[in-house]
């Protein structure tokens, strides 16, 4: 699979970067847009990256995706600690190859 133009979300932790192989991985910080609300920062995301990750899990719930160029996959698991995440990334890598625009993935235990 060619390599996917990743976001992660501020509750992410930047140390998922490492586990996601394959994929271009930047930050909400490194991309200057700290404390950017959810809607601006679909807007914003849409020029540069494919799939932005989070574990907000009401993301999908506020955001209107239909006529977004850009995926978003949330990982419902009831925590943003790296050791609860970790388990999760060979179906977060999955859901990154299968991502398509303007779709909401739910990843959950």
């Amino acid at each position: 699979m060619s390599a996917v133009r990743v976001l992660l979300d501020e509750c992410v932790p930047r140390q998922l970067r490492r586990d996601l192989v394959g994929h271009g991985v930047r930050t909400i910080v490194e991309m200057g847009w700290a404390g950017t609300k959810n809607g601006e920062l679909l807007k914003r995301a849409q020029s540069d990256f494919d799939v932005l990750l989070t574990t907000d899990q009401g993301f999908g719930f506020q955001q209107n995706l239909m006529s977004a160029s850009i995926a978003v996959i949330v990982v419902a698991v009831g925590s943003n600690d790296i050791n609860v995440l970790r388990p999760f990334v060979s179906q977060i890598l999955e859901a990154l190859d299968a991502a398509k625009p303007g779709e909401l993935r739910r990843i959950v235990p």
